[in-house]
């Protein structure tokens, strides 16, 4: 199929908007018996950057998910756009280069104002010997290396260097002073937030004609369409296609069979910041005794850190949702524990979360992409794979966050000719941010929102009540929901407080919100001709 070539090009969009009126518009157009060119199955940040690069090649395009944006696998990142260090370790170059060159179009053209900089510091403590910082130091330089090759500047991504003691202490002051020989800075791509991108990927396939639809579950596919319910309605929609890719990740296997993973957990706690002494740079804590292991503390921008992460083989059906083992929390907090001064307890961890990486094993059909069988999902590969099954649904899998672009790339290859543009596609949001907004508006906007922050604020103009945060000590402001829930295709409480503000991973702070979060919902859809509430689901007006 790779001659093949797109019908008549989409309509351009209104706006980046995802709301209520335009998903029931859109299920009308669907239901009539408009044929798409290309379906998506799965709205994680795979489905919707395979979404964004079909539509952006001209494509009619529609996306479907059962649940919400962002709801399975997608959220549950270290929030890392990394340039595969790890995989130079286990001597995957190719791989480690494609992360290091994503990272650098992530960085400076596609989401700049979704991910920034971040130091990481490897503490030479005297649980890490000498050997095991030659070989760190080592990957380091190594990866820098790529990095300059994959044309990453050094004002992006500074180069590596040793620190002493004293800067190390610094940078994290909770780091025991005895024994400290300094450490081994690097730095990274941190992601604001990992279900903020999928959601500007969704939105920006919006604004170039794709249809996104969520609560929309996926009953049986072939490759001409699939039979759709709306999880609202109970009511089935036949979605006529010429093309299907099922980017539904970890949960691939069970509209292909032929796929065959190995899911991998990923498990991180939630400290306060405070209890770290406000760390401003990431810890890399490695893992006695393993070579490519480590466990990471990541400093967030609201007073928070993720102490992660685990890498455990799961067996079995994969759940919705994941949760954090005793073992794993005592795993984390111990190897945490031996370079802090203070060790933290179970009483400073104030949230979990878990998930699961869809690690690829074999594929029946085969071939360079289907990794030999290995005995820990440590060892196995993080490159995706792209495959056709026998009804002709093409399945891309595998893979992680910082090469969603890449994987997506290779799917949609495989339904056109027409060339890739998404390398030069800025998100919503991603343009320049000036000056007087710089200066009004929020700080937490412009870093969530960056151009669209005005915008954002602006919704307090005619309900001043929007401004403040949801409640004492959140850092959520009422803003935000209100601009989820117009524009975001946020539909519930849950997707409000869970994948649009992140506050789920506190539960305090979750409970804390939550009226607050209820009343704005409330008032969406109580004012004239805004909607509706369906099956205890807030929709929102088009206000376009």
């Amino acid at each position: 199929m790779s001659g093949w070539r797109p019908g008549p090009p989409a309509p351009a969009a209104a706006s980046a908007s995802l709301n209520a009126a335009r998903r029931a518009r859109d299920l009308d157009r669907l239901a009539g018996g408009e044929v798409v060119d290309l379906l998506v199955v799965g709205g994680g940040v795979t489905g919707a950057g395979v979404a964004l690069d079909a539509a952006t090649r001209g494509l009619r395009v529609a996306l479907v998910e059962r649940g919400d944006l962002a709801q399975g696998t997608s959220r549950w990142s270290s929030k890392l756009v990394h340039g595969g260090l790890r995989y130079l370790a286990h001597g995957e170059v190719g791989l480690a280069y494609e992360s290091a060159a994503e990272r650098r179009v992530l960085m400076t053209r596609v989401a700049p104002h979704l991910v920034r900089p971040l130091p990481m510091l490897t503490p030479l403590t005297p649980a890490v010997p000498a050997s095991t910082a030659a070989t760190v130091a080592a990957a380091l330089w190594s990866g820098d290396v790529l990095a300059r090759a994959a044309r990453t500047r050094p004002g992006l991504v500074p180069g590596p260097r040793r620190v002493r003691a004293v800067e190390a202490r610094r940078l994290a002051p909770a780091l025991a002073a005895d024994g400290l020989r300094g450490g081994l800075l690097h730095w990274e791509g941190q992601l604001e937030d990992d279900a903020r991108l999928v959601v500007a990927l969704a939105r920006t396939a919006a604004a170039h004609g794709a249809t996104v639809l969520t609560s929309c579950e996926v009953l049986s596919v072939t490759g001409a369409g699939a039979r759709v319910r709306d999880v609202d309605t109970g009511e089935t929609t036949e979605v006529r296609a010429r093309a299907v890719v099922n980017a539904t990740g970890v949960w691939a296997d069970g509209l292909d069979p032929h796929v065959r993973l190995r899911p991998s957990k990923g498990s991180h706690l939630v400290v306060r910041a405070a209890s770290l002494g406000h760390p401003s740079a990431a810890l890399n804590l490695p893992v006695a005794g393993e070579h490519t292991r480590f466990v990471l503390v990541l400093p967030q921008p609201d007073g928070l850190c993720y102490v992660g992460l685990t890498d455990e083989p799961h067996s079995g059906p994969v759940p919705d949702r994941a949760e954090v083992s005793q073992a794993e929390r005592a795993f984390l907090l111990d190897v945490l524990g031996q370079a802090l001064d203070r060790p933290l307890d179970a009483s400073d961890v104030v949230g979990s979360f878990a998930g699961f990486r869809p690690l690829l094993d074999s594929m029946s059909s085969g071939g360079a992409d289907s990794p030999a069988r290995a005995r820990r999902t440590a060892d196995l590969s993080r490159r995706h794979a792209v495959h056709r099954g026998e009804s002709g649904v093409v399945t891309v899998t595998g893979g992680k966050l910082t090469t969603y672009r890449r994987m997506a790339r290779d799917a949609v290859d495989l339904v056109t000719d027409q060339r890739c543009r998404t390398a030069h596609i800025p998100l919503v949001g991603a343009g320049r941010v000036d000056r007087a907004t710089a200066v009004t508006v929020p700080a937490r906007l412009v870093r969530r929102f960056g151009s669209e922050a005005s915008a954002v604020a602006a919704l307090a103009d005619d309900d001043p009540g929007l401004a403040a945060p949801l409640a004492p000590g959140v850092p959520v402001l009422g803003v935000e929901i209100a601009w989820a829930l117009r524009h975001e295709g946020a539909r519930t409480v849950e997707d409000l407080l869970d994948r649009r503000t992140r506050l789920g991973l506190v539960p305090t702070d979750a409970d804390a919100a939550r009226p607050a979060v209820e009343r704005i919902v409330a008032g969406e859809v109580d004012a004239p001709g805004s909607g509706s509430v369906s099956r205890g689901r807030a929709t929102a007006p088009d206000r376009g």
